[in-house]
């Protein structure tokens, strides 16, 4: 039991250290949101994980791989979102001149929002409750791979990515204080060009 929980972690944790759309996201809304919006990412993605463990531990994820097209509609969902959020930070990286001369004011991204982008961007990837149903099962006690214990190393999954993101918005918050205006603005521009090809790389996936 416990080699097993020890694997999952050291397996979780290289899954969630590797960079990608959720760690795109958060350092985009950490440079938007401040430390604040970063941390409420986090833990939007950890909640969204939280729904696929608990679709994935119920069973569901066969229901939603059974269905080609709303599977193929949810991930064209998140796909566009990702590119929509990219824009934004594209946006924000204009300069103050070219965001007056678009007629369009820079909106400060709040907590609250910031927390919802981080679910609806998880929820949005419908590849997440694959994986979370073909990575759980691996590490279950032999006979154990009942709704509870699969549920409990979801869970952990998602402390853990919770944990790393966190720690992500605070680095990230602590050195974007010390960029100049135009570091910032490269910054912000180079995260929006990486969630838009997320987002189109979601998009063209094959299943």
């Amino acid at each position: 039991m416990l080699a097993s929980l020890l694997a999952f972690v050291a397996v979780s944790a290289v899954v969630i250290c590797t960079p990608g759309q959720d760690t795109a996201l958060t350092i985009r809304n950490t440079l938007a949101g401040g430390r604040g919006g970063g941390i409420a990412t986090a833990a939007g993605v950890a909640l969204g994980q939280a729904v696929w463990t608990l679709a994935a531990s119920a069973g569901l994820v066969a229901l939603i791989s059974a269905s080609e097209p709303a599977f193929r509609a949810l991930k064209l969902a998140g796909a566009a979102y990702l590119v929509y959020l990219g824009a934004q930070s594209l946006y924000a990286a204009l300069g103050r001149h070219e965001r007056r001369r678009l007629g369009t004011p820079n909106v400060t991204l709040s907590s609250r929002r910031a927390l919802r982008q981080g679910v609806v961007s998880n929820l949005g990837n419908p590849k997440m409750a694959v994986f979370f149903a073909s990575l759980l099962p691996q590490f279950a006690p032999s006979g154990g791979a009942s709704f509870p214990v699969l549920l409990a190393l979801g869970l952990l999954f998602c402390a853990l990515t919770l944990s790393w993101l966190t720690f992500y918005a605070i680095v990230v918050a602590r050195a974007h204080s010390f960029l100049a205006g135009p570091m910032r603005r490269a910054l912000s521009a180079i995260t929006g060009v990486v969630l838009v090809a997320f987002g189109v790389r979601l998009a063209t996936e094959r299943n």
